[in-house]
């Protein structure tokens, strides 16, 4: 006698039901997101999108463990020499963009002691770039090697006089979050490009950044008290502290883009970039494992300092930042496809573009070209002052470790 097969209970076909919709539903939400991320403007390339999607959605452990993984198995080498010519510098003809006789300037920066010895021919001289004011350049870029180990390595350094440079914060098409309406965003375009000098780029992501983002007028993200800030007054001027005004914004602050903690205060590297817990430096790779990081930076007399380089951990972007004069120095972004800056050597009357433009470093991933179309991240532009402002003396610039956007001496104009 054949045994009767019992057939699912209606409550069983309804569980199933729930779960298979369920799924169903998972996967069409899922996948509408991620094709809206890849067909986002502005993105990076597929495989860093996706990358970036997954963080996003829940994936952040997954996708540190096979960064780390892939880093850790492709480690920079140790020795041997940068390619022939490598310090060389590029100085290209420097035309006077506005007259004023009584514009201020800080002295030219002193050549950078190497890290790697013996020094190479160049390493660590700098060179003027971009528009001049009265003949006074704003920037000077330098090449060195980032440490005496990795020797075939080079870093680069850029010095910025806001003196003569007056410094915008742009939103990213994602970035900051929200999709605000801001008063700069990309793409980079008008008249104002006759006086562009740089661009480079901002911090994390606000989801990893551990801090807030408030831009003229706007707040993205809650400000975090003692995060390092990168902060832009209403005249153009610049600095970097670790915040301390809570959610009251000083009348004298247009931008407070924070990211992270301050990876040097007072001169000094803050012991807590070799601490491998990721909840001190965000949900990115470990700090020792040797990556493309930026960072900047500003030093005893006021002048704003950026670093940039492959092969870096933390603590060695620290170091470079130390070695260029910064008193407080922050992280901003990672890997290949976010670091990257940018400065343009247009003559005067004409309008800065991809054409005359020059990225600090080669190898940086991402072409001239970025900010000149709709791009992803929030970014930095510094232009070549139209006019005189009063400017504070180099001894009335901020130094202390509890520095605040409120303590930053005011400038008229």
């Amino acid at each position: 006698m054949k045994s009767r097969q019992r057939r699912p209970s209606r409550m069983v076909f309804m569980i199933r039901r729930t779960v298979v919709g369920a799924l169903a539903l998972f996967i069409l939400v899922a996948g509408y997101s991620y094709i809206g991320a890849l067909t986002a403007p502005g993105g990076a390339s597929f495989g860093v999108t996706t990358v970036e999607w997954i963080r996003g959605h829940g994936g952040a452990s997954l996708v540190r463990f096979a960064e780390n993984t892939w880093y850790s198995l492709n480690t920079p080498k140790v020795g041997g020499k940068p390619p022939k010519g490598a310090f060389k510098p590029k100085g290209r003809a420097h035309l006077t963009a506005v007259t004023s006789p009584s514009l201020p300037h800080l002295p030219a920066p002193a050549p950078l002691k190497p890290l790697a010895y013996p020094a190479m021919a160049g390493e660590g001289k700098w060179t003027p770039e971009g528009l001049t004011v009265d003949g006074y350049p704003g920037l000077y870029v330098t090449l060195l090697r980032p440490d005496p180990i990795h020797t075939s390595l080079i870093a680069a350094v850029a010095w910025m006089d806001p003196h003569i440079l007056s410094f915008r914060q742009f939103a990213g098409y994602q970035e900051p979050p929200g999709h605000l309406k801001w008063k700069y965003t990309s793409p980079l375009q008008g008249s104002e490009l006759g006086n562009l000098v740089a661009t480079f780029n901002s911090g994390f992501r606000m989801q990893d950044a551990q801090g807030g983002y408030y831009a003229y007028g706007t707040t993205a993200v809650p400000l975090v008290n003692h995060a390092a800030s990168f902060v832009i007054y209403k005249n153009g001027d610049v600095n970097v502290v670790s915040w301390g005004s809570g959610s009251k914004i000083p009348a004298n602050v247009a931008v407070v883009r924070q990211n992270l903690s301050l990876i040097v205060n007072n001169g000094k590297i803050n012991p807590q970039v070799y601490n491998t817990n990721y909840a001190v430096w965000g949900q990115t790779v470990a700090n020792k494992v040797l990556v493309w990081r930026s960072g900047a930076g500003v030093t005893k007399n006021g002048a704003i300092v950026y670093v940039a380089g492959p092969g870096l951990s933390v603590g060695s972007l620290a170091n470079l930042l130390v070695r260029a004069g910064a008193v407080r120095a922050m992280e901003l972004d990672i890997n290949t496809d976010w670091v990257n800056f940018f400065y343009f050597n247009q003559s005067v009357g004409a309008l800065a573009s991809p054409a005359n433009g020059s990225q600090l470093l080669p190898g940086m991933l991402r072409p001239v070209s970025r900010y000149f179309s709709i791009t992803d991240r929030d970014f930095v532009g510094a232009f070549a002052r139209p006019a005189p402002l009063s400017f504070p003396s180099p001894s009335a610039t901020v130094t202390s470790s509890s520095a605040t956007a409120s303590s930053r001496p005011k400038r008229k104009g």
